[in-house]
Parts: C-alpha cells; structure tokens; sequence
C-alpha cells in the first residue's frame, strides 16, 4: 500500500487531501470516527430542520458538508480496513 492515498473528496487531477495509510490504527479510526460523527450530525440537524423555512440554498450547502465529511471517514475507513485485513 502506498504511504499516502487521496482522498475521493479531492477535486482536481493532483490530490492535496490525502490519508496517511500507515498512521497508527487508533489515528486512523479516530479521525475516521470524528469525521462520520460530524457528518451524521448535520444530517441530523437537516432531519430536525423544519425544511419549509430553510432556504434550498442552505440545505444543499449542508447536505453537501455532510457528504464530504462522511466521504472521507469512509476513505479513511477503508484505508483502516486494508490495513487489518493485512494483519490477518
């Protein structure tokens, strides 16, 4: 495995966000957490949101934090999942 994979949430052909693949196992998993954490609150907050008051503007702009947030705990997710299959 590489020492760096790119992250899906890069938007141009040279990646800038990476994963550092062979951080420590608990590095991997907390930073995978905390960014799932943060996304499944946003989308919490959009399900409580009383959406006929919300600008569309708004809710498409918090959908798509949401999204990226939950994109790369995934990535990071996968990377983590890599490495214990390995382990195996």
């Amino acid at each position: 495995m590489n020492p760096h994979m790119p992250m899906t949430s890069n938007e141009d052909d040279i990646p800038v966000l990476l994963v550092a693949t062979q951080a420590p196992l608990d590095v991997l998993h907390s930073n995978a957490a905390t960014r799932i954490l943060a996304g499944t609150q946003m989308m919490e907050s959009l399900a409580s949101l009383d959406i006929s008051q919300a600008k569309g503007a708004d809710v498409q702009q918090l959908a798509q934090a949401a999204a990226m947030l939950l994109r790369d705990g995934c990535d990071v997710m996968d990377v983590l999942g890599r490495r214990i299959r390995a382990r195996g």
